[in-house]
């Protein structure tokens, strides 16, 4: 058998295989390239899904004349030195090997000019074969075209999906940096279509608006923990816009997007006392570490990360969540009028690039008017800013003239006094008030609907209460409360049940034996693998003893445990709904009245253990509109 040393254009097909496999890995490399340059504006444009075409504009340093050939030759990089650099990455791209991948399974044009020259430079290369090199008038920053991505590797190019799917993906990609980089203006243009086009003053809301809607945006809470050489910043949505998928769940770590198990994971679990079970939490969270503290060069595609101290990383993440969930206190209203569209498309004039660099070196001249770029309008003000519709959505500044929602002046109220009611909204019962000591004769039970529902009227809000819900919450806070002070009661099994565990069921219960013992179990030995369970928690004696210590076990063992004793409290606590009272089942008022007014003692009275809502609120504006009370 010979051993043959392969060609370079072989070399660069084979190696582009590992970096370029869609469009998408080919706008994700040059997008990045553009955000390592320094530009503030993006513009990307691709047709047939970025099959045929992709352009990449942006506004950064550009490349000078005499390094455009060398920019496309292998591993050729201006972001390290050595591999000690590998230590201390800041840059998204690292590797040297982006343009060389694309330009050999592409046709590729770059047009590029550095500050203070005159001309720029266009340089073309097609299957790694540089075809054309010349001068010409450009603006600062660097375009790049590719066309006809794998013309020359079909066998490639048959396993492309269809330009509507490619574009999907590249649609997904474009997302992702706009919402990694608020401080950057991105314009993506799908098949000559306007999809988004961000303002890029750093405001990572605007950004969400543009890409989610503004039924998503109202639905947020900023977050921001700093600690140890750590830092987390980002908005997460309240458990109103949980998800069936975790692919609302994004993370970026120094400014690159990322797949995470152990923040996706950490995360979750801050949310599961708000969240109903199979749904998952919308977030955008941004961290910064010390690049010493990851491993960005997992994989060449650079999603896949390691952190070195996870479990570190993994309790700060978890703290941080469930701080700001803790704190707000938040309750479903509930929404008789029609539901707004999901997603309006508001149209902003943003510059391109160029622009952008041509405008703000103009103000730096402080020569005046001077050119056409005086024309173009200002990017739109952030949505914290005072323009009246957004503020309205978003919770700014109040229209000026804006009559209060709650006057009571007239009994026929304008409908447009009424944009921030009629959507759906969280309300704070602190900030409302409603929940202070003070007002407690005001709540009136006014009785029950179905046996299952009660209902309170409580100032202008009627409070709909799930009774199985709030018997839930308030059985697991009790039994929560008892195992934390360890002050828990037992109730003896007889006969003993005796349970025979697995090989992997008995070495979880031998890792927790202690705490099981704190938390009012008493199980015994009972030869080879088998185990006598002869009392179990009080609160407990519902759920079948055969049942309960199999099922601890198995959710045990799907990982380590963050702050043992605490979560397998709350596991334990979640199955004391087991013996709560049930829908349809007959509850006094005496009765109804106690449970209420233990479950508004607690610090979330709003969601049972499984993150179902205990209680609901109507306005009394729903009910005069459905009166029509309301125009």
């Amino acid at each position: 058998m010979e051993i043959r040393i392969l060609d370079e254009i072989t070399i660069d097909r084979i190696a582009a295989g590992e970096v370029v496999d869609r469009p998408a890995s080919v706008v994700k490399e040059l997008v990045e390239n553009a955000l390592d340059s320094g530009t503030d504006a993006v513009t990307v444009e691709v047709r047939d899904g970025g099959i045929s075409l992709i352009r990449v504009t942006d506004n950064g340093q550009g490349i000078a004349k005499d390094q455009v050939a060398k920019a496309f030759l292998r591993h050729a990089t201006s972001k390290i030195r050595s591999a000690l650099d590998l230590q201390q990455l800041h840059s998204l791209g690292f590797r040297g090997e982006a343009l060389s991948s694309i330009c050999a399974v592409a046709q590729v044009e770059m047009i590029t000019k550095v500050k203070d020259v005159l001309t720029g430079v266009r340089y073309v290369i097609e299957g790694g074969t540089q075809k054309e090199q010349e001068e010409i008038g450009a603006p600062e920053g660097t375009t790049i075209l590719v066309r006809n991505l794998f013309y020359n590797v079909p066998a490639r190019r048959k396993f492309l999906k269809t330009g509507q799917t490619e574009g999907g993906y590249i649609t997904d990609l474009m997302e992702h940096l706009a919402l990694s980089h608020p401080e950057v203006s991105f314009k993506y243009v799908a098949g000559g279509q306007v999809r988004f086009h961000t303002a890029g003053d750093g405001n990572l809301k605007e950004v969400i608006y543009r890409i989610y809607g503004k039924d998503i945006v109202r639905e947020l809470l900023w977050l921001e923990r700093e600690e140890g050489g750590r830092r987390l910043t980002g908005l997460i949505g309240t458990p109103v816009i949980g998800r069936a998928s975790r692919s609302f769940e994004t993370c970026f770590v120094n400014g690159r997007f990322v797949k995470s198990p152990v923040i996706a994971r950490a995360a979750e679990e801050a949310y599961k006392p708000w969240l109903m079970q199979h749904k998952f939490p919308f977030f955008v969270l941004h961290m910064q570490l010390e690049p010493d503290g990851l491993d960005v060069n997992v994989h060449p595609s650079k999603m896949e990360i390691r952190f070195h101290k996870e479990k570190e990383i993994s309790d700060f993440i978890y703290e941080a969540v469930k701080a700001v969930l803790a704190e707000t206190e938040m309750l479903k209203e509930i929404r008789l009028s029609p539901a707004a569209s999901p997603r309006e498309n508001v149209q902003q004039s943003v510059p391109e690039p160029f622009e952008v660099q041509a405008r703000r070196q103009q103000a730096e001249s402080g020569k005046g008017p001077v050119s056409a770029f005086d024309q173009i309008p200002a990017p739109a003000p952030s949505l914290a800013a005072e323009e009246p519709v957004f503020g309205r959505l978003l919770g700014g500044k109040e229209m000026p003239g804006h009559t209060d929602a709650g006057s009571r002046g007239s009994n026929i109220i304008k409908k447009d006094a009424h944009i921030l009611v009629e959507k759906p909204v969280q309300m704070n019962f602190f900030e409302e008030k409603l929940l202070s000591r003070d007002l407690r004769e005001e709540y009136r039970i006014l009785g029950q609907v179905f046996d299952t529902y009660w209902i309170v009227a409580v100032r202008d809000k009627m409070l709909f209460i799930d009774q199985h819900a709030a018997h839930e919450k308030v059985k697991y806070e009790r039994l929560l409360k008892r195992i934390r002070e360890k002050d828990v009661l037992s109730q003896q099994v007889s006969p003993p049940v005796i349970l025979t565990m697995s090989g992997r069921e008995e070495s979880v219960y031998l890792e927790y034996e202690g705490y099981f013992r704190d938390m009012g179990f008493e199980i015994e030995p009972f030869g080879a693998s088998s185990y006598a369970v002869r009392s179990v928690p009080m609160d407990l004696s519902g759920y079948p003893a055969g049942e309960l210590l199999p099922r601890m076990l198995d959710e045990l063992a799907d990982g380590p445990l963050r702050g043992a004793p605490e979560i397998i409290a709350q596991k334990l606590a979640s199955m004391a709904c087991k013996a709560a009272v049930k829908g349809r089942q007959a509850m006094n008022r005496k009765e109804a009245e106690s449970l209420i007014d233990e479950l508004l003692t607690l610090e979330n009275p709003y969601h049972c253990p499984h993150g179902r809502p205990t209680i609901i609120t109507m306005s009394q504006y729903e009910l005069e509109k459905k009166f029509n009370r309301i125009l």
